[in-house]
């Protein structure tokens, strides 16, 4: 990565900030007896998951950064249980479900795909303190 990348160039961390604003809108239209119950754990949970990308951006070692990033796929799948409860109380529809938890998929995969490379770049970094 180039000297001055920063948590904002991060594709997985713009497509997570967007998807939770996502959530804060859907939560919004829940009944008023959820505020502070299933609207304040989606809520909690979209923010977990950029703020564990986020600083696990911010750590010196990829070993960290790998471990964020899976407390950040965890809060993903915390989000698609919420979903859950919130079709089965009926309060979103079908298709907004569909389309939410389609949301929580690509998140998923960008989220891999960031470990992957992040897996990639610590095998390099040990091959090459391996060698010398």
């Amino acid at each position: 990565m180039p000297a001055s990348y920063q948590l904002e160039d991060l594709n997985v961390w713009k497509l997570t900030r967007n998807f939770r604003k996502k959530i804060s809108v859907l939560t919004k239209t829940f009944p008023g007896c959820e505020k502070y119950l299933l609207s304040v754990q989606l809520i909690r949970s979209s923010r977990s998951v950029t703020a564990n990308i986020a600083e696990g951006f911010g750590r010196f070692h990829y070993k960290e950064n790998i471990q964020f990033c899976r407390q950040a796929r965890g809060s993903l799948f915390e989000i698609l249980d919420h979903l859950y409860v919130a079709l089965d109380e009926e309060y979103i529809s079908l298709e907004s479900f569909n389309s939410t938890k389609n949301d929580v998929l690509i998140c998923l995969k960008l989220i891999n795909g960031y470990i992957c490379f992040l897996k990639k770049k610590k095998n390099l970094a040990d091959n090459s303190q391996n060698s010398n």
